[in-house]
């Protein structure tokens, strides 16, 4: 009985955590990703580009109808969370935590529920951009996910909170890769009465619901006892000197400048590339089907298992920035490969090479949490949420037009591009970590010459 009873609450306890929920909601999106890609693709079949050169062929036009749809769709998804986003934030850092986790989700079932309509009653694809402008009014992905990010963080300890986002982000991927091993599968789930994707999209939109009802009903806001309401900074050393006191504060703010700097750089580089790999994998010479899809997706899922152990294991002997470092330089190498991509072989040769292509923004999540109070986490991770999407409406009107322009000669062109904006986002993470060695220098200076000096009156 006394067994039975703890076993029943260690499950009250586990459920109520908030990896549960990102496990349903992620699960749901990944079905929903190939869903969406699939519909498009068979509505874009017949497109035309009446102004395009004679020689461009019917799979160039496919290909750019399909780019134009996901450049749309992406920028309202974008443009419009910016006010909701915010204003759940500041919602979350005056006590309604489960806000800014649990208003998105509507809009991720809203969506769900859309593209269903639109493959039962044979709507126009175009009824997609009314539900983006639904989901991104509820706060979509840029408030639910620094809503998630500020639960872990005040669950966790200072010590612990890189490891325990990295936890989060593994339990993400987990979900989003098993959603896409059997995406591909039930995407071809036929019969006389419903159509390709129908089934898909009700456990998706299932999916979708049990993770509101979990996060309104059983999701539990807890905070770690004895963490400090102002987060002292773990780059910078401390001082009781006002004058020390006054450069630490500078040097801080330098840091959460180059820290966001560094995010958006990697951010536009591994968004670019994402936002054009869907629709790359579908034309010669790769030409997937369905099930490829899913298997593709699912790759690109196993590098949050990848990352996560690559955090655990050089966490150990590296530091923070040496570890986003890592990250960075694996993505860079991975998505420059895929420029070269011909075969089904050499796609996941490339996605092999960006194993640990997950540690950099979570990490910088962490680094960024250590450096503001408690009461400003939530709008400082949304900050930083926005400050990608506001990139966002640079990068990807630039890499959609850019792959269209280039899809005669070179398709993986973009990916070219991407790895390059990688790269420059490794040199605002190296001028940090120049800052974190020389903010502890002085202070061996100033403790060496006193401890002589006693030294020599002892």
């Amino acid at each position: 009985m006394a067994s039975s009873s703890r076993c029943l609450n260690t499950f009250l306890v586990v459920v109520r955590r908030v990896e549960p929920l990102v496990v349903l909601a992620q699960l749901g999106t990944s079905l929903f990703d190939t869903a969406l890609l699939m519909v498009v693709k068979d509505r874009c079949a017949n497109a035309t580009y009446p102004l395009t050169d004679a020689h461009v062929s019917r799979e160039d036009d496919q290909q750019r109808a399909m780019s134009d749809f996901y450049m749309v769709n992406n920028l309202i998804i974008q443009l419009t969370p910016i006010v909701p986003a915010v204003l759940l934030a500041k919602a979350g850092d005056k006590g309604w935590r489960r806000a800014p986790v649990a208003v998105p989700l509507c809009g991720y079932l809203l969506s769900s529920v859309a593209l269903l309509l639109v493959v039962v009653l044979k709507l126009p694809i175009q009824v997609m951009f009314a539900a983006a402008v639904f989901f991104g009014i509820s706060g979509g992905f840029c408030a639910y996910w620094p809503g998630v990010m500020t639960l872990v963080s005040l669950g966790s300890t200072t010590e612990t909170r890189s490891q325990v986002m990295m936890r989060v982000e593994l339990m993400y991927g987990v979900a989003g890769l098993l959603g896409s091993l059997l995406s591909g599968h039930v995407f071809l789930l036929y019969s006389s009465s419903v159509g390709y994707g129908t089934v898909l999209l009700c456990i998706c939109a299932l999916l979708h619901l049990l993770s509101l009802i979990h996060a309104t009903v059983l999701l539990q806001v807890r905070q770690v006892l004895g963490e400090p309401d102002d987060s002292s900074s773990r780059l910078l050393p401390q001082s009781s000197n006002s004058i020390s006191v006054d450069i630490s504060t500078r040097r801080n703010m330098v840091i959460v400048i180059l820290l966001f700097s560094a995010a958006i750089l990697y951010g536009s580089s591994v968004g670019g590339a994402v936002e054009i790999l869907g629709i790359f994998v579908l034309k010669e010479p790769l030409h997937w089907t369905a099930m490829q899809v899913g298997y593709g997706n699912m790759a690109g899922f196993v590098i949050f298992l990848s990352s996560f152990l690559g955090a655990i294991v050089f966490r150990r002997c590296v530091s923070e920035v040496t570890l986003i470092l890592i990250g960075m330089l694996s993505f860079a190498s991975g998505i420059y490969l895929m420029s070269f991509v011909t075969t089904s072989y050499m796609f996941y040769l490339a996605r092999s090479l960006s194993l640990f292509a997950l540690i950099p923004l979570p990490t910088i999540r962490s680094l960024l949490s250590q450096q503001v109070p408690t009461s400003l986490w939530g709008i400082t991770l949304t900050a930083l949420q926005l400050a990608l999407r506001f990139a966002a409406l640079a990068y990807i009107p630039a890499f959609t037009k850019l792959y269209q322009r280039t899809l005669g000669w070179s398709p993986g062109f973009v990916f070219m591009l991407s790895s390059i904006l990688a790269v420059l986002g490794m040199i605002p993470i190296s001028v940090v970590g120049f800052i974190w060695s020389r903010s502890i220098r002085p202070v061996e200076t100033e403790v060496t010459p006193e401890r002589n000096r006693v030294d020599k009156e002892n």
